[in-house]
C-alpha cells in the first residue's frame, strides 16, 4: 500500500475470514486505518435485517419480527434473507399474495432442517420410537429451570436427514452461558436416548446428532470454559479460527487428554442419569404426549405444555 499519498483520494478496502493467516506487517498501524470485525447479528440486528428484506414483499399484520428473530439466533444476514424468500415462496404455493407469520416460521425450519420429506415411508414401530424420542427431549427441557421453552415438536422427516426434532426458543437473547445452563443443555440432548431406553429397552441411531452435540458442550466445559472440577480455569484447547469453525486444538499432554476424556464422559453420564430420573417421574405424561404427537405429527409448545401441566 506504499506509494499512495493523502491527496490521491484512493480508498483501499479488504476483507477476510482468515485473519490468523495474514502477515502482521499487513496489519500494523498505518497500513489500514480502521479494522471492522463483522460478527453475526444480535437480536436487534436480526430484527432490522428481516425488516429490510421484508420490504420487498407483502407482509401481513400478524408477522412478529421479534419472535422470528429470537427463533433465528446465530443466523447470518444471508440466512435471514433466505428465510424471507422461502416464506414468500410458501405463500405463493398456498395461493396467497401476502406472507403471514406461519409462512416465515416454516421458512425458518426449511433453512435449519430442510424441506419436509412428504414421500418418506416410516414404519409404525419406528414412528413410535421417534415420537417418544422427541417427547423425551421436550419433557427433560421443560422440567429444568435453566432451559429454553419448547416451541414446537415434530416427527415429520426433513431433507437434512432429521426424522423429527424439538425446537426450543429462548425468551430473551443471552451472551453468557452458566455452568448450570451448559449441564442442562447436555441433559436435554440425552433426553431422547433416555426415552428410547426407558420405554423400548433399546437404543437407536436416531440419537447420533444428540450424542455429538452433548459431547461437544461437555468437552468445551472442561477444556475451554473453565467449568471443570479437575482442571479448574486451565485452558486445555485453543480455537483455531472462530470465523470459519469452532474446531479446537489440544494444548495438553496425552496423559491429560485421557483425564479430559474421563471427565467429559462423567459429565454426560451424570446428565443422562438426570434425564432418566426426570422421565421416570413424568412417565404418564411421556406416554400421553407421545400418543398425541403420533396422532398429530406436529404439535406446538403450547399444546405440549397443556398436556404436561394438566
Amino acid at each position: 500500500m506504499d506509494g499512495f499519498s493523502g491527496e490521491k483520494g484512493v480508498v483501499i478496502l479488504a476483507a477476510t475470514n482468515r485473519p490468523d493467516s495474514l502477515d502482521r506487517a499487513l496489519l500494523r498501524p498505518g497500513r489500514f486505518d480502521r479494522r471492522i470485525p463483522v460478527e453475526l447479528p444480535d437480536l436487534a440486528g436480526r430484527i432490522a435485517i428481516l425488516k429490510v428484506h421484508a420490504k420487498k414483499i407483502k407482509i401481513m399484520d400478524d408477522v412478529d419480527f421479534n419472535a422470528l428473530a429470537r427463533a433465528t439466533s446465530g443466523a447470518s444476514g444471508a440466512e435471514l434473507a433466505n428465510i424471507i424468500n422461502e416464506g414468500a415462496l410458501r405463500a405463493v404455493k398456498c395461493g396467497r399474495k401476502e406472507v403471514n407469520h406461519n409462512d416465515l416460521e416454516e421458512a425458518i425450519e426449511v433453512v435449519v432442517a430442510g424441506y419436509k420429506r412428504k414421500g418418506a415411508v416410516i414404519s409404525p414401530k419406528e414412528k413410535k420410537i421417534i415420537a417418544y424420542h422427541e417427547i423425551g427431549h421436550a419433557i427433560v427441557a421443560a422440567k429444568q429451570d435453566d432451559s429454553a421453552p419448547v416451541h414446537k415438536i415434530t416427527i415429520i422427516p426433513r431433507t437434512s436427514g432429521a426424522l423429527g426434532y424439538t425446537m426450543q426458543i429462548a425468551e430473551e437473547e443471552s451472551f453468557l452461558m452458566s455452568k448450570e445452563e451448559a449441564f442442562n443443555k447436555i441433559t436435554t440432548f440425552t433426553g431422547g436416548r433416555a426415552a428410547e431406553e426407558l420405554i423400548f429397552n433399546t437404543s437407536t441411531s436416531g440419537a447420533a446428532n444428540d450424542i455429538e452435540q452433548a459431547t461437544k458442550v461437555a468437552r468445551a466445559m472442561v477444556t475451554r470454559l473453565g467449568m471443570s472440577k479437575n482442571f479448574g480455569m486451565m485452558a486445555l484447547e485453543t480455537v483455531n479460527n472462530p470465523y470459519l469453525s469452532d474446531e479446537a486444538t489440544g494444548t495438553c499432554s496425552s496423559e491429560t487428554a485421557a483425564k479430559i476424556d474421563e471427565e467429559v464422559l462423567s459429565i454426560i453420564k451424570s446428565a443422562y442419569d438426570k434425564a432418566i430420573n426426570i422421565l421416570k417421574a413424568n412417565i404418564d405424561k411421556l406416554h400421553e404426549a407421545a400418543t398425541f404427537l403420533l396422532e398429530k405429527e406436529t404439535i406446538s409448545g403450547e399444546e405440549f405444555m397443556k398436556i404436561l401441566n394438566s
